[in-house]
């Protein structure tokens, strides 16, 4: 019994840990930079991170890769689009929402970019208690 118990856990744990680097993107419930900070730390966790979206909220993925391609954070790996099936909420009917998940890795340079982003962090901290 304990092995059919150890072999249940296991496989939970395998599942999770091909999510443990996605992150859900809605336009509606974050702002924009807590998705690049969130992306930014589970980059630097998990060397790579997987943004994910449905319908209008595209367009906000689509602007967070962006923002960490262009400031050199993040080079674009795979891009993968989609149509899936729901269940329209207000009419209970059918519908097809599109999909869009894109993988980013790890630059060259990611370690020294956060690096210098945390030294200026701390160097407005100290300048704030000084003052």
């Amino acid at each position: 019994m304990e092995e059919i118990t150890e072999a249940v856990q296991n496989i939970t744990i395998s599942n999770d840990s091909h999510k443990k680097n996605r992150i859900q993107v809605s336009n509606t419930k974050k702002p924009l930079f807590f998705y690049v900070n969130l992306a930014k730390r589970y980059m630097q966790q998990h060397d790579e991170v997987e943004l994910s979206a449905l319908g209008m909220a595209i367009a906000t993925v689509v602007t967070i890769a962006e923002i960490l391609k262009n400031n050199g954070f993040a080079v674009e790996k795979k891009i993968m689009t989609s149509t899936i099936d729901m269940k329209d909420e207000s009419r209970g009917r059918p519908i097809q929402k599109a999909k869009i998940e894109i993988l980013l890795g790890k630059t060259d340079r990611f370690e020294e970019l956060m690096a210098a982003a945390a030294a200026e962090r701390g160097e407005l901290a100290d300048g704030e208690e000084h003052s």
